[in-house]
């Protein structure tokens, strides 16, 4: 799949996780095959600002490349003007925000709540594609609500104004991450539209991955909340489909080391004890399957140091020995 002049090399790809996809988190799904992977959403707004903490996010590093740097906002101009930053940045990919369900982005007017001005969504792409000659690409959702399922509508617009592909979750704002995905929309977007469509959505295993791609027709798929604390599902989905392999996961004992190279590398970006304070929810996220994992993920819940992470998976593999 190419998207624009970027070639993306594996049919899984890292979908955007606030609070979750940072550059630590990107290398390692990168590491283990994710096609490409996108920041923490960025304000466009508080980019404009010079805020630094905005731009903080949009820190790449070298061995994550394809990487796309995705933003939020409702104005045309603006967002234009983020994209520039983006670029500079280091950006391959400049994604547009049309499906975050929060509240505090909805309610003003960004994200999920685009899809409710179709028009003002194809303003945004070109405004964009003026701006800069990097790839732009869309994620949205299937609809505001269920009495607006608008993706077909929305997709269109962005296509004609220069999307350079689309990326469908096929649930609703209203439904935020609950009930099934709709593949049936993401198979009308990809009948809709001649770019590259994404399919997002309960993407979990082989099997649902290959059910996506299967019933939609689309070119790749989006992982989520299926990557948590389970990097290397990219590698075992890549092996499927590249080559028809069925590898199994890591052992223990690789999980754990896995998990130890990823938390050292988020402290070397941020520090030891901001870097502790974030980990603690990934740290719990690998513990999850482990015998004892429940004791064990209360105890990440107080991790302040990289000793302290050390000597507890000393405990979660003598426990589980």
């Amino acid at each position: 799949m190419k998207i624009g002049n970027v070639e993306i090399k594996s049919v899984a790809c890292l979908a955007p996780l606030a609070g979750i996809t940072d550059r630590a988190f990107r290398e390692v799904c990168r590491s283990f095959g994710a096609g490409y992977g996108e920041s923490e959403m960025v304000s466009a707004k508080a980019l404009s600002f010079s805020d630094k903490k905005s731009f903080s996010l949009m820190e790449l590093s070298e061995n994550e490349h394809p990487c796309g740097i995705q933003l939020f906002g409702n104005e045309p101009s603006v967002m234009a003007n983020a994209a520039k930053l983006a670029k500079t940045a280091g950006a391959d990919i400049i994604d547009i925000n049309m499906g975050c369900p929060a509240p505090k982005i909805a309610n003003n007017g960004t994200g999920s709540a685009l899809m409710k001005n179709p028009k003002l969504c194809g303003e945004i792409v070109y405004a964009m594609k003026n701006a800069v000659d990097v790839p732009i690409t869309v994620k949205i959702r299937k609809g505001f609500d269920d009495e607006h399922i608008n993706a077909v509508e929305v997709a269109g617009r962005c296509a004609e104004n220069g999307a350079d592909a689309v990326i469908v979750h096929g649930r609703t704002r209203q439904q935020y991450y609950s009930g099934q995905c709709d593949l049936g929309i993401i198979k009308a977007v990809k009948n809709a539209v001649d770019v590259p469509v994404i399919g997002n959505g309960d993407v979990r295993d082989i099997k649902s991955a290959e059910k996506m791609l299967r019933e939609t027709g689309c070119d790749a798929v989006m992982v989520a909340r299926a990557a948590l604390g389970n990097p290397w599902i990219f590698q075992i989905l890549n092996e499927y489909f590249e080559k028809g392999n069925i590898i199994q996961p890591p052992s223990a004992e690789d999980k754990l080391k896995i998990m130890r190279e990823h938390i050292e590398l988020v402290c070397s970006y941020k520090g030891e004890r901001m870097g502790m304070l974030q980990s603690r929810k990934q740290i719990a996220w690998y513990l999850k399957g482990f015998r004892g994992a429940a004791g064990f993920r209360n105890e990440a819940g107080r991790v302040t140091t990289l000793e302290d992470m050390y000597s507890l998976i000393d405990r979660v593999l003598e426990f589980n020995n």
